[in-house]
């Protein structure tokens, strides 16, 4: 759904509590995301003491008391195996009806198994020196919107790719450190607008020509995932350098 911006986060283990912990799956129990829906981008979720709430583009707002269901799922996530239970309440009917279909809302077992590699990367980097890059190839006359990339943290460094250096090494982010791992390979929801779903730029397309030849194992490589081994306070204006 839309990404939730904040000033201040508390990054664990295995990411920042609560992050990716709500899913959503079809008939089938197959994963449903932004990819399949673009619609979803147009909704803004939030968790708030033990209330899932969703705010959707007309101005409606479906929220209720979280209640995990009896019946347990088993969800591919990207290859991964990921146990959860599909979630009771309001929401799920509410979703279908924006989606043209049938939806349900689950939950993971665990925290940081919704991350795409599970909590062994539970944080995600990016720079302002990549998107102004990625800006360029485009010839964009406009700053690209880093909520594309759906980073958990992003770092105001000039550099383009500063980040892609520090694959191998400890990063110290504000009160945590991070091992970062690798590169993040970048899908077609990055060509769509934060806000409205709306395929307006493509990113894939402009990050395979200048950024083809990265020596890394993901098809087109923009920002890095990292592993969380220090826990701790990461807020805006911390710095961020090799540990």
């Amino acid at each position: 759904m839309r990404l939730a911006t904040v000033d201040e986060i508390e990054l664990e283990a295995s990411g920042v509590r609560g992050d990716r912990r709500f899913y959503l799956v079809d008939d089938t129990g197959s994963l449903v995301n932004a990819k399949r829906v673009p619609a979803l981008l147009t909704v803004r979720p939030a968790a708030e003491n033990g209330r899932l709430i969703l705010r959707f583009p007309d101005r409606s707002t479906v929220d209720g008391d979280v209640r995990d269901s009896e019946e347990r799922i088993e969800t591919s996530f990207y290859g991964r195996a990921v146990a959860g239970r599909i979630v009771d309440g309001p929401w799920s009917e509410a979703l279908s009806e924006l989606a043209g279909r049938r939806v349900r809302v689950a939950r993971t077992e665990y925290e940081g198994d919704g991350y795409d590699r599970g909590a062994a990367a539970g944080a995600s980097l990016v720079s302002t020196g990549s998107l102004d890059a990625l800006r360029h190839a485009s010839g964009a006359t406009q700053p690209i919107d880093g909520r594309r990339f759906r980073m958990t943290i992003g770092i105001d460094a000039a550099e383009p790719h500063v980040e892609d250096g520090w694959i191998g090494s400890r990063v110290r982010v504000g009160g945590a450190v991070v091992l970062v791992r690798d590169n993040v390979g970048r899908c077609s929801v990055t060509t769509r607008d934060p806000d409205t779903g709306v395929r307006d730029l493509d990113t894939l397309g402009v990050i395979g020509a200048y950024r083809g030849d990265v020596p890394t194992g993901e098809p087109l490589p923009f920002g890095v995932w990292c592993e969380v081994v220090e826990p701790g306070r990461v807020a805006v204006g911390d710095a961020v350098e090799p540990d």
